[in-house]
């Protein structure tokens, strides 16, 4: 799985530079994946489906989600022109395209389907020092993880600076010093996010599916899902971009309520399938129609970062503390978890693109609007000094 994931990343994200340096229309790219993924699904083992859809969300992380924004950023501005902004965001549709694809026939090959779900026993945690001690475990296994992760990185970084000399050697110590916040950093974070949340996680969703026959579930979801974007690391190195590049022209706040709206929606239809056991492809398939047709009304800057916020949205406290919580409640109503709790990571990378598009069609008819009256308001400007004119004459 993670080799498979790996090469759908890496050749969907090659796709995405040259889409950049040949000036190609992100939205065809994404037309011919997204088909591609929808007609590939059909043949995919229904056990299977939803794991496949989440292979994509959980690439974009806190790890991925800014080198790969600044690599965006870096071959846009080589191509200048009045495109190079919207160019630069995309990178990250794509590179959570690819691993869906890749997946998708890898299962479809070897006929891997879900199978019988074990869940890990939830450790038991009599005191602060059972705590402390399974923490500093988990401390120990997520820095060699994040480790192995960064030391690609950091190699590349080496070899581009021998060869090219391209930092001065004060940029040189900023790269390192940054390269150890972020071991630093998303140690702590990781290790919290899977030895704290993903336990919890499981126990809440146990709580909920036993009331209300798992109802209460939809509602407390969706609060959950318009707060627990705020503490996703990659949304803010996202937000940081789309600021820097639209130059403050793109409403930041408008942004976050956007995704905030969508996550909220993309779990409670994630809660909907815990409860009813509903099919992913019926909810799944018209969300991407309307999102690949949205995208051919929307500008296109709103495009990339509609299709980028999907990515980011679905990262390390989704994958380490909602699916969790789908899974105890599914297992807590006797339902299927590979069939009806995996999935809610896909639905948290889909709605957003979908309310993102929308803030950009309803920001491209205010500028229409405001361009028109202010078309009129020169006319009248232009009429009155005429009138202004020939009265002087007279």
């Amino acid at each position: 799985m993670i080799l498979v994931v790996s090469v759908g990343v890496g050749l969907f994200l090659a796709i995405a530079f040259l889409r950049i340096l040949l000036g190609i229309s992100l939205k065809y790219i994404l037309l011919v994946g997204y088909v591609a993924v929808i007609a590939l699904s059909f043949f995919v083992p229904e056990g299977f489906r939803p794991v496949s859809f989440d292979s994509g969300g959980v690439t974009t992380g806190p790890m991925t989600v800014p080198f790969i924004l600044s690599l965006g950023a870096g071959m846009a501005s080589m191509r200048y022109g009045k495109n190079a902004s919207s160019d630069s965001f995309g990178l990250i549709s794509l590179s959570s395209l690819g691993p869906v694809l890749a997946v998708e026939i890898l299962s479809v090959i070897f006929s891997i389907g879900g199978g019988a779900y074990s869940p890990s026993p939830v450790e038991v945690i009599s005191d602060t020092r059972d705590a402390a001690i399974t923490y500093f475990e988990g401390l120990g296994y997520y820095s060699l993880e994040v480790l192995i992760a960064l030391a690609p990185i950091a190699v590349f970084f080496i070899f581009f600076q021998l060869i090219t000399k391209s930092f001065s050697k004060k940029q040189t110590i900023k790269i390192v010093v940054g390269l150890a916040y972020l071991f630093f950093g998303l140690t702590v974070f990781l290790t919290g996010a899977n030895v704290g949340f993903m336990p919890v996680g499981r126990e809440i969703g146990a709580s909920l599916g036993s009331y209300m026959s798992g109802w209460i579930l939809i509602p407390v979801s969706m609060v959950l899902g318009y707060f627990v974007v705020a503490a996703e690391p990659a949304v803010h190195a996202l937000e940081r971009q789309v600021l820097k590049l639209s130059a403050g022209g793109v409403s930041l706040q408008a942004i976050r309520q956007s995704l905030r709206i969508g996550v909220s929606i993309a779990l409670g239809l994630s809660a909907l399938r815990v409860i009813t056991g509903i099919s992913i492809l019926y909810l799944l398939v018209p969300l991407y129609i309307a999102a690949l047709v949205l995208s051919f009304f929307t500008p296109d800057m709103y495009v990339g970062i509609a299709f980028d916020a999907g990515g980011v949205a679905s990262g390390a406290m989704v994958s380490g503390f909602i699916l969790p919580l789908m899974i105890g409640a599914c297992m807590q109503l006797s339902g299927n978890v590979y069939n009806d709790a995996f999935g809610c990571i896909a639905f948290v990378a889909l709605t957003p693109l979908v309310s993102v598009q929308i803030l950009g069609i309803i920001y491209k008819a205010k500028v229409k609007k405001a361009t028109t009256e202010l078309l009129i308001a020169n006319d009248d400007l232009i009429e009155y000094k005429e009138v202004s004119y020939a009265t002087e004459e007279i």
